[in-house]
């Protein structure tokens, strides 16, 4: 079911729902698009037109980050789970060994790109790579980086690359691209790779993955982290004085579900 939360189109789905429209796609070579919402996403769209059309224009919204399940539930938007962007990559990693599919990784450091793929091929054997690319081309290279997505007849493209960067190549391109799925996966390569790790499960429970980043990258992480938590908490604040206003007996008011992008 898609909604809307503060503006923002999201889809209420699960993993499980999530990875068969994603399996349904490759399987139809219809094209879907999915974006992992979190929060530094959601605020970083309010000033920045070419990702909120990205998200607009998707196919599926993810809910990603735990900031955005809990400001999604405090609205009044039925109780979804967290679909974590690497989660997600892994479950679908697994139907492409099982079922055949191919994927294309783009993005990351040649040497971060190297070893995401030889950990998927080591956790899945059968797993065939359609093809791959870094994310550190250029500009004048991009449209050969283009005709070898094209080229390789992929089932779905993981593209690793930083926003605002991989919203531009895809309102570039992605009419062009010729592959069914379609998922930007942020720093999950690095997560694959083992280059970066991932908070434990209890500190993704409580909703703290951006303070263990910070931990673990506190020079390149503290800065964002701190902007676009305070700023969101200061969004989501508003939001909540605002419905407490429209219902001054405190009667829920969830935000009504728009029409659904889903296989269109």
């Amino acid at each position: 079911m898609r909604a809307s939360f503060l503006g923002c189109p999201v889809d209420l789905l699960t993993m499980a729902e999530t990875v068969d429209l994603a399996r349904g796609a490759m399987r139809s070579r219809r094209r879907l698009q999915h974006v992992a919402l979190n929060v530094a996403k959601f605020v970083n769209m309010r000033s920045d037109p070419v990702l909120a059309a990205d998200v607009a224009n998707s196919d599926v919204v993810g809910l990603d980050g735990m900031g955005i399940v809990w400001g999604a539930r405090v609205l009044g938007l039925p109780p979804t789970p967290r679909v974590a962007g690497v989660d997600l990559l892994a479950e679908l990693l697994a139907v492409c060994a099982q079922e055949g599919f191919k994927p294309y990784f783009l993005g990351a450091t040649p040497a971060v790109l190297h070893e995401a793929m030889q950990a998927a091929r080591k956790k899945h054997p059968s797993l065939v790579f359609a093809g791959s690319h870094d994310g550190y081309f250029k500009r004048e290279q991009e449209n050969d980086v283009v005709r070898d997505i094209q080229s390789s007849a992929a089932d779905c493209l993981f593209i690793g690359m930083p926003t605002p960067r991989k919203e531009r190549f895809l309102a570039a391109h992605r009419d062009e691209l010729g592959v069914p799925f379609i998922m930007g996966v942020g720093g999950s390569f690095d997560i694959v790779a083992g280059t970066v790790r991932r908070a434990p499960p209890q500190i993704q429970k409580l909703g703290l993955e951006w303070l263990y980043r910070i931990y673990q990258e506190p020079g390149r992480m503290w800065w964002r982290y701190a902007t676009t938590n305070t700023r969101f908490a200061g969004i989501l604040a508003q939001a909540l004085m605002r419905q407490a206003f429209r219902n001054p007996l405190g009667a829920a008011g969830a935000v009504p579900p728009g029409p659904s992008r889903i296989g269109g």
